[in-house]
């Protein structure tokens, strides 16, 4: 009986080593904490639900999408470090900015998505607004004319299966993979440019911030029937939409 007693205590103690042994493993490496979990549901409550913005899914994704991965270290360390969640544009480098977080929301919630289109932004940046679209739609074609951007939302964009990262002149649209269901520009022309309005599909929707900087005014432009619907939504101020095409256009008086 003894002895019987004796392997008893032996395995209890056994179980109670590899189950402490184990407690001590899982509580030593609890995994990568999200230290701006909270700032992004206050983002999200303060800055987008605040101002009209009912989209659930929308809203999910905007608090879901670590924006601060967007951002070049730089931006967020040091003395002039940004809050990548505050009510305002941050910049990425190459004098290019991240849309401030309410402006990301309009302009997607604008485009009505339903989860099946394929959509063309132009303008990537570094690739924030590129990953909220890819969760809310099948395919994103993103085009960024500054190489060094291209390059760097390539790499943040990596583990985002659906979206398509390209260098070169937005203003000439991604004819390859067109016509598009809906068109997201993150820059500002002077004008519409008739490139992008041929690749919209018939039904489609562009959002697209238009005039002369600093000063523009952010449209929709549905078209129906072969024939542009456009509806002005509010004031705003992008950083100019730049290249040899709207150069082009611009010196030869082609404005729209």
């Amino acid at each position: 009986m003894d002895k019987i007693i004796g392997k008893l205590c032996c395995i209890f103690i056994a179980i109670w080593f590899f189950l402490f042994l184990f407690a001590g493993v899982s509580t030593a490496n609890p995994g990568p904490v999200d230290k701006y979990r909270d700032v992004r549901m206050d983002m999200v409550r303060r800055q987008i639900k605040a101002r009209g913005i009912r989209d659930e899914k929308l809203l999910k994704v905007m608090g879901d999408i670590p924006r601060h991965e967007f951002i070049p270290e730089k931006y967020l360390t040091g003395l002039t470090a940004y809050n990548p969640y505050g009510d305002h544009p941050v910049p990425i480098g190459e004098g290019q900015t991240i849309s401030q977080p309410y402006i990301v929301a309009l302009m997607t919630d604008l485009l009505e998505l339903k989860g099946k289109e394929n959509v063309l932004e132009v303008g990537t940046g570094s690739g924030y607004q590129a990953a909220v679209l890819s969760n809310l739609c099948s395919e994103v074609y993103t085009i960024e004319i500054v190489k060094e951007l291209a390059d760097w939302a390539k790499q943040a964009l990596k583990e985002y299966e659906n979206v398509h990262v390209k260098h070169g002149d937005g203003y000439l649209g991604w004819e390859e993979f067109a016509p598009f269901h809906a068109i997201i520009v993150t820059c500002a022309p002077d004008h519409i440019p008739q490139p992008l309005v041929d690749q919209l599909a018939e039904g489609g929707r562009m959002v697209i911030p238009v005039g002369t900087y600093p000063y523009q005014e952010l449209k929709v432009v549905k078209k129906e029937k072969g024939k542009e619907i456009t509806k002005e939504i509010i004031p705003v101020s992008f950083v100019p939409m730049t290249g040899k095409e709207i150069e082009k256009r611009r010196k030869g008086g082609r404005s729209r």
